[in-house]
């Protein structure tokens, strides 16, 4: 299916995850020039193009990586431009435009349904209309609860005045639900790692938003249905397998810092309380948060290594996370028990998956660890006084729009930041656009060929 555009005589025809894709790209233009203004910056100097830039694709792409410092180097101006693109980023750039169309029409044209169908935020037609303002009002919900407390905690804990406080509240909330990883102090929320009413309400904000926009509109159903007293509905394979991957990857995070950190980077913390809860940020962060109470750069290589796969597999789809997703993953792993049993077809949960959600599922692990791979190998060649460890872990947290860093961003060399650039753009954009086309390529064959297996393993 795709969008007829109307070019004088002539008719051009756009995908719907083509327009997303410009529509973010568009994003991230006007971002960079905004950014680039001599207003954006403390100094009141232009930020040089390259920094703009990667700022730009970053807070659109949700990742939060930095070449420059975010409370230091921009002004309220240049914050509040960052703010704005974490935001459009999140709600996504067709979806504001199916919000505006609603709000000045009261009205869906089929463009900007198919538009807002390609992000992942309906599950048909017939009722986008109906999830972009249960998307829109739950993100403000989400986001105007967890700005309240960290408001009131910033002005009783730390003495802000309102109007600081309120500011510091609104951009770490807004920052938290769409997994961004931005924040308004130096070393992150390092400051904060032994305050409770910091982190909990930033985790408990990035692990709304990674769930995905399908699993909490299905939850709002249930829930819906249980008030009315209806039949509700079976849970379908991606909400079970999005919360039954969070249940196992939250501890499982949590469990790899205690382990490998607990007499190291977590170490310096004190009491076993101030751990644990380190430990629990520092589990839920990789899972495309960004934000970071403890220094990455004192991790070990194992649990570098651990975060990196973390990070890799990412959360909800259709959601503000990024990497691979974790349906994709359960689909794989649900391939290869099938696999292993013998098993004709791939079932779970008392469902059989269609042989193409499994092809494409591999082809958008293939594609990311292919991207992953080249760029590491690229950026080892550009930038050699770095360890394979910390440029690992960049890469990853690149494109799978995290923004977690061993401190190495700002000083790799400008090709490296290049590099980096179109990772977190593919990285946000390219998972989804992919399995998107390849599901849109559906063809009927009249006949078939010889069949023969070749040798494996």
């Amino acid at each position: 299916m795709s969008i007829t555009l109307s070019v004088g005589r002539r008719r051009r025809h756009l995908r719907p995850t083509m327009a997303v894709a410009l529509g973010f790209l568009g994003v991230i233009v006007v971002g960079t020039a905004l950014l680039a203004a001599p207003w954006s910056s403390a100094s009141g100097a232009s930020t040089p193009l390259s920094d703009a830039l990667f700022t730009a694709t970053s807070a659109t792409c949700l990742t939060g990586l930095i070449t420059v410092d975010t409370a230091t180097h921009w002004s309220a101006a240049g914050q509040v431009t960052i703010m704005a693109l974490i935001q459009l980023g999140g709600l996504g750039f067709m979806t504001m435009a199916s919000l505006l169309a609603l709000l000045t029409a009261g009205r869906l044209g089929l463009r900007r349904r198919l538009g807002a169908t390609a992000e992942g935020r309906g599950i048909d037609l017939g009722e986008v209309a109906w999830v972009v303002r249960a998307t829109v009002l739950f993100t403000l919900l989400v986001e105007t609860l967890v700005m309240a407390v960290l408001t009131v905690r910033f002005h009783v804990g730390y003495g802000y005045g309102w109007g600081r406080a309120a500011w510091e509240g609104v951009f770490h909330a807004i920052s938290g639900f769409n997994n961004a990883g931005f924040a308004l102090y130096t070393d992150n929320v390092i400051g904060f790692a032994a305050d409770a009413w910091i982190l909990l309400p930033l985790a408990f904000a990035l692990m709304i938003g990674g769930f995905g926009f399908p699993v909490l509109l299905e939850i709002a159903r249930r829930f819906r249905a249980r008030i009315d007293g209806r039949p509700r509905r079976r849970w379908s394979l991606t909400a079970r397998f999005t919360l039954i991957g969070i249940a196992i990857l939250v501890p499982a995070g949590t469990a790899l810092v205690a382990l490998g950190e607990w007499n190291g980077a977590l170490g310096h913390l004190g009491s076993w309380p101030v751990r644990l809860l380190n430990a629990f940020f520092a589990g839920v962060s990789p899972r495309t948060a960004g934000f970071n109470a403890v220094d990455y750069a004192d991790f070990s290589p194992a649990t570098l290594l651990g975060t990196d796969i973390l990070m890799f597999i990412g959360g909800g789809s259709g959601g503000t996370t990024g990497g691979v997703k974790i349906t994709t993953t359960a689909v794989l792993i649900a391939a290869i028990i099938a696999e292993v049993r013998g098993d004709p077809s791939v079932v779970s949960h008392g469902r059989r998956l269609n042989g193409r959600v499994v092809r494409q599922s591999l082809a958008v692990l293939t594609a990311g660890l292919t991207l992953v791979v080249a760029a590491t190998m690229a950026l080892l060649i550009l930038a050699p006084q770095f360890t394979s460890d910390q440029i690992l872990f960049e890469v990853v947290s690149a494109f799978a729009t995290v923004g977690l860093s061993t401190g190495i961003t700002a000083q790799l060399p400008v090709a490296a930041q290049l590099i980096l650039i179109p990772l977190m753009f593919a990285g946000r954009v390219g998972p989804l656009a992919l399995a998107t086309a390849l599901a849109a390529r559906s063809r009927d064959r009249l006949y078939d060929f010889p069949e023969e297996s070749p040798f494996i393993g």
